[in-house]
């Protein structure tokens, strides 16, 4: 499988985003307007905001590109699907129920067999969550010292209104599906659209 080894906050820099919408507490003493200096294209603003879903999610291309055909295919409109799609993957969700301090965590602990969903033990990231499902960290997972390290870690983080979280079991349970306004981030979905469209 293809990693993204690139360095996390050169390119929350680059793109424009926040550290802590990765997961990180950093402030940058960077200008925040030093990209917005030069003029951008009408492409260049669609692949940089394509560039900041695919970062902030973890993907490379053929995986993203996937995502947004299948959510073409879905009734509504194609952006709101498509982040509807990448906020429902395990790995999201694990991450904002505050038992990982970011998503690449989130991802391994997924991987290494750390979540159960309604009761099942599921190892692969990507894996869609529906509502109604319940989202819990498996019993003994919760006597991991590295578990009660990162539940302190993220004690303060809020938790998404579709998720209904019982922070003593470790365990969430998916009210509804995400919408845009959930997001703790700036995207301009129908720019990808526009962009996958030519």
């Amino acid at each position: 499988m293809a990693v993204n080894r690139e360095p996390i906050l050169k390119r929350c820099k680059a793109l424009g985003i926040s550290p802590m919408v990765m997961g990180i507490a950093k402030e940058t003493k960077r200008d925040p307007n030093a990209n917005k200096r030069k003029k951008v294209s009408e492409y260049g603003l669609q692949l940089r905001e394509k560039q900041k879903l695919k970062f902030i999610y973890g993907m490379l291309e053929k995986q993203f590109h996937h995502y947004f055909e299948l959510a073409e295919k879905q009734e509504g409109q194609a952006g709101a699907n498509l982040l509807t799609m990448l906020e429902t993957r395990l790995d999201n969700v694990v991450f904002r129920m505050g038992l990982a301090m970011t998503r690449r965590e989130a991802r391994q602990l997924v991987v290494h067999g750390h979540f159960e969903v309604n009761g099942k033990r599921v190892d692969i990231p990507s894996y869609r969550i529906k509502v109604g499902d319940v989202i819990s960290l498996k019993e003994n997972s919760k006597k991991s010292v590295k578990f009660k390290e990162i539940i302190e870690a993220t004690n303060g983080r809020v938790v998404p209104t579709w998720l209904d979280m019982n922070k003593e079991a470790s365990k969430a349970t998916v009210t509804r599906l995400p919408v845009k306004d959930d997001l703790d981030y700036e995207i301009e979905e129908h720019l990808i659209v526009e962009l996958y469209s030519k």
